[in-house]
């Protein structure tokens, strides 16, 4: 089953039913061979002749796709399926979807180089407001005109209008941008989701390099939820201690929540609380308490324990940085950009008062730092393209102010993968006042680029 070509996008075609039984014989090691030596931007497999498929049957297919785009660095995914088969695939992957889905290929062929001259008006919708966003920030940055639903509702009633619009993008989801990792955060407090018996396996999953440049970018304060962990042993209990020791050197915290000790030794308990580990029941506790989550870390953060000298090849690649928040924040701020200088020194910000943050982690082939200095002017911006409307509650703000400093780490990781450059990324962390991020980069030597988006101020640092 050779894959197809057109518009340098592969696509596979398998026919009939997907499932465990017949899915590993559907690709022979001919048929992907032949799919790495493909000079495409995207490798799909289209189920429009697919009648049945159910979790295994894909998996056998992802597995390869996602070999596939490691060799090659390409967009990876499925696409030709109705709503019913899109509900299905995301629910079979709501904890781990990392590749694509595109409705159609026509939709696909959207987040590619464009072949025109003239920008196609698209109605986009998504209910993640990240999606949203990253889609509309990808179809600019292709010369489009993306036009946002900020709601179901209003989706469907724009949608009753197609001559409006060149394509309608809904049902389609883009897996390539940042990662996938069993964390979510809440202010500035990282939150790793734990289940099961917990034993020395704990090591090889737990992703000790995205923790660590997690303490890099500034959060100090880790919650484990434990709610769901039956038990855990002597070589778990090890590696948490382990865990807490080293974030004491950056005056971090880490917390349990939920972990019951009907089937853990007590004295676990005692051991972790002499390495400085909290336990608390529920985590309303540490989130509903703005007081208790200021005091444990979750709402300022201190110097790092030391800093690190800027590197060639992270310096090498500053382009592709600016290229990435320059998209993201044209589209945002609707203006090109004016470079006002370019200096390498300590982060500098001037008229301090009224400005906000954000900075963002990545690892991997070079690691780093990347701070955005916002005007208040610019995050309300930011606020009302995700919204719909504007804001003025400060902790709105600050989510849209992560939320496109997320897109921008997962756009720079885009293009450094076309570069054989592969990097992950950390979670956001969002800075409410120049204080707090002078806590964290006091002592750190970058890149600073001055940039102005029409009468908007904006700073970009990029440090280690």
């Amino acid at each position: 089953m050779r894959a197809t070509v057109t518009r340098r996008i592969g696509v596979f075609a398998p026919q009939g039913f997907l499932d465990g039984n017949n899915a590993p014989t559907l690709l022979t090691t001919e048929d992907i061979k032949a799919a790495e030596s493909l000079n495409v931007d995207m490798l799909l497999v289209s189920l429009k002749k697919v009648i049945f498929f159910n979790h295994n049957g894909l998996d056998a297919f992802v597995k390869i796709l996602l070999k596939l785009r490691s060799k090659k660095h390409i967009t990876v995914g499925f696409c030709d399926y109705d709503h019913k088969k899109y509900e299905a695939i995301t629910r079979f992957y709501r904890e781990n979807l990392n590749f694509s889905l595109f409705r159609s290929q026509k939709i696909a062929e959207l987040f590619t180089p464009k072949e025109h001259e003239t920008p196609l008006n698209i109605l986009v919708y998504n209910d993640d407001p990240s999606q949203r966003s990253t889609m509309a920030i990808e179809l600019y940055d292709y010369g489009h005109n993306p036009i946002i639903a900020q709601s179901k509702a209003e989706f469907l009633e724009k949608r009753q209008h197609p001559e409006a619009y060149d394509a309608i993008v809904d049902d389609t989801y883009l897996g390539l941008f940042g990662q996938k990792v069993a964390t979510r955060v809440r202010g500035n407090a990282i939150i790793y989701t734990i289940g099961n018996y917990l034993d020395a396996e704990i090591t090889e999953s737990f992703n000790i390099a995205y923790h660590n440049n997690s303490l890099n970018v500034g959060f100090r304060l880790f919650i484990f939820d434990a709610q769901k962990v039956v038990s855990m042993n002597i070589h778990a209990m090890n590696f948490f201690a382990r865990l807490a020791s080293a974030a004491a050197e950056y005056n971090a915290t880490i917390c349990f929540v939920g972990l019951t000790f009907e089937k853990t030794p007590e004295r676990f308990k005692n051991d972790l609380e002499d390495t400085g580990v909290l336990f608390f029941n529920t985590l309303e506790e540490i989130l509903g308490n703005k007081e208790l989550l200021a005091e444990l870390g979750g709402g300022s953060a201190t110097t790092i324990k030391e800093s690190r000298s800027l590197t060639k090849s992270l310096v090498s690649e500053l382009p592709d940085f600016i290229d990435a928040t320059v998209g993201v924040v044209g589209m945002m701020t609707n203006a090109k950009p004016e470079k006002r200088g370019v200096e390498v020194k300590s982060l500098a910000v001037e008229e301090a008062e009224g400005k906000i943050a954000a900075s963002i982690g990545f690892y991997g082939d070079i690691d780093g730092m990347i701070i955005l200095v916002f005007p208040r002017a610019v995050a309300k911006k930011a606020c009302e393209l995700l919204i719909g409307e504007a804001a003025e509650d400060e902790e709105a703000v600050l989510d849209a102010i992560a939320e496109f400093v997320n897109i921008i780490g997962g756009k720079a990781k885009s293009i450094l993968a076309e570069k054989s450059i592969r990097i992950d990324i950390t979670l956001p962390r969002t800075y409410g006042t120049m204080e707090s991020l002078f806590g964290v980069v006091a002592d750190k030597r970058g890149v600073q680029v001055d940039l102005a988006f029409q009468h908007d101020q904006f700073s970009f640092f990029l440090t280690r």
